[in-house]
């Protein structure tokens, strides 16, 4: 009996000893796959960081890629459930900001509208009947205003016309989807370039918008002459909060120089990007969104000019302009706006002899005494941001409003209306 128990126990350790080393390898296979998905998990991350947009393969990294060349065109991925009537999409636009907040914001838009498009005269469900494209898309409603649903690895070129030598581009953002699981790929390309064809040619000057939101990527500036190569840099920024929050952008170029707006900040400003004298066009091209994610754009504005408005005002005692920008309907004052009203302060603070009379004007939509009314309330707002923000002598300020009365443009078209709907100063 001792030996069979002897023997017993024996045995019995050593089947402790084999679990004991099952075990041991069983957890050590555990740890194994965990570091083999992490170490998947980050691989995959990596490669997804230097992944060109738009493209199904690896490829060069970020400093030494290129954008899709003329011509080819990257492979359709147009997303998944559209629908014609988008009422319903979630809201996805941010906090408002005030309009302290732009009190340094120094863009100011041309003063010589050559394109403006909110899509007001397009049915729902219809591609823009002012665009081009070689990928489709259509115009959506999101909360009693029109978009453009915009489909991916597709060009998108307004027809603007030639561009001139000095001219700002202005527009609006909206996504719906993105979140941390959205691609690093997920950019939206704002090309300038030689021709009106889809891809880019040997002149062309391109901007990465990022919408990736589980890192901070920048925004990537590259740009070619004849074929050689300008530029090509990432400017660090974190703009992940502010890309989701229905963003407004703003562009100028004056012959070669760039510079971006991402709302008030100013992202780019580039004094030689531009191939100066061979850019004519003007387009947009959003890649790398998976199905869960939909890019949309709206209130387009390409406008000749954006000169020196104080020079201009002291030189002619008068000056016109529709950018600055109002909710519709309304006298609240867009807070992008503020370009154009920082450079009427500094004209005053410039000269404590000037006074000015800001006149507002309005489109022909509405009654003829409600545009009476919201002419000089808008005239108004102008007057009080000037006090309010700028400390201003109000007793240096007069209003007035013309409604209707004095259109500069056609009210049958979107881009007449937007030229009427104007602010002037005058010098008292």
């Amino acid at each position: 009996m001792v030996l069979i128990g002897a023997i017993s126990g024996s045995a019995h350790g050593q089947f402790l000893k084999k679990l004991g080393k099952r075990a041991q390898k069983a957890a050590e296979r555990t740890v194994e796959r965990r570091v083999d998905r992490e170490a998947s998990k980050k691989t995959d991350q990596a490669l997804d960081s230097i992944l060109e947009p738009g493209k199904k393969g690896p490829q060069a990294p970020p400093s030494t890629d290129e954008p899709s060349a003329q011509g080819q065109g990257n492979s359709s991925g147009n997303q998944t459930g559209s629908t014609g009537n988008n009422d319903n999409l979630p809201n996805t636009k941010g906090g408002p900001k005030s309009i302290e907040v732009y009190s340094k914001f120094d863009y100011v838009p041309g003063d010589k509208q050559l394109f403006y498009d909110d899509f007001s005269n397009d049915f729902i469900g219809d591609f823009p009947a002012r665009w081009n494209t070689d990928g489709g898309g259509e115009v959506v409603s999101i909360e009693g205003s029109k978009w453009l649903d915009m489909k991916m690895s597709s060009y998108y070129i307004p027809d603007v016309g030639e561009l001139p030598e000095n001219y700002t581009i202005e527009f609006d953002i909206r996504t719906t989807g993105v979140d941390k699981n959205t691609s690093s790929n997920a950019k939206l390309h704002v090309i300038l370039d030689e021709s009106t064809n889809f891809g880019y040619g040997k002149n062309a000057l391109y901007a990465y918008l990022p919408f990736c939101q589980y890192i901070a990527q920048g925004v990537r500036i590259w740009a070619q002459e004849d074929g050689s190569r300008l530029l090509d840099n990432t400017v660090k920024t974190d703009i992940r909060a502010e890309m989701i929050a229905a963003p407004h952008f703003s562009i100028a170029v004056n012959k070669e120089r760039f510079r971006l707006w991402l709302n008030e900040q100013k992202i780019l400003d580039v004094p030689r990007a531009v191939a100066d004298g061979k850019i004519t066009t003007f387009k947009l091209e959003p890649v790398g969104f998976n199905a869960d994610n939909r890019i949309f754009i709206s209130n387009i504005k390409v406008a000749e000019g954006g000169v020196d408005l104080r020079r201009k005002l002291i030189a002619e005692g008068k000056i016109s302009t529709n950018g600055i920008l109002f909710d519709s309907g309304s006298a609240n004052i867009k807070p992008e706006s503020m370009g154009i009203i920082r450079q009427i302060y500094q004209v005053l603070q410039q000269d404590a002899n000037i006074n000015l009379k800001i006149v507002g004007h309005t489109d022909s939509d509405g009654g003829d005494e409600a545009n009476l009314k919201l002419s000089k309330s808008r005239a108004d707002a102008v007057k009080d941001a000037l006090i309010n923000v700028y400390s201003v002598d109000g007793n240096r300020l007069s209003t007035e409003g013309k409604g209707e009365l004095e259109p500069v443009a056609e009210n049958s078209t979107a881009e007449g209306k937007a030229q009427n709907r104007r602010v002037e100063f005058i010098k008292q």
